[in-house]
C-alpha cells in the first residue's frame, strides 16, 4: 500500500505539494559584500515549511563548487553567482517571473 501526503491526498510518488510551493515563492537572490571586500550571494524568500531549504543548498554549492550555509531562511553563497543561482533556480522547478535579481 502506498504512503498517502497528507497536504494534496495523492500517493507520495505523485504528490505535487513541492511543485506547487516552489510556483507559490518569492525569491530574492542578491550580491552582499561582507568583511574584508568578500562578495557573498544570499538567496531570500525560499519558505523552510514547504521546500527543504537544506537540500536546496547543498544542490546549489554543489554546482557552482563553492562553500556556503543556510542562516533564518535564506542561503548564502561565496562568491558572486547571482545570474547563475537564478538560472538554477528555474531548471530546480522555481518559477521565472518569482526570482528577481539585482547586483
Amino acid at each position: 500500500m502506498a504512503d498517502i501526503c497528507p497536504k494534496c491526498g495523492l500517493p507520495k510518488e505523485l504528490c505535487v505539494c513541492e511543485t506547487i510551493a516552489k510556483e507559490s515563492q518569492r525569491i530574492k537572490v542578491v550580491a552582499e559584500k561582507r568583511k574584508y571586500g568578500k562578495l557573498i550571494t544570499v538567496v531570500y524568500g525560499i519558505d523552510k515549511k514547504e521546500i527543504d531549504i537544506r537540500e536546496l543548498a547543498k544542490k546549489l554549492k554543489s554546482k557552482f563548487a563553492c562553500g556556503g550555509t543556510v542562516k533564518d531562511n535564506t542561503i548564502e553563497l561565496q562568491g558572486n553567482h547571482v545570474g547563475a543561482v537564478r538560472d538554477e533556480l528555474i531548471k530546480l522547478g522555481f518559477s521565472k517571473e518569482s526570482i528577481s535579481t539585482s547586483k
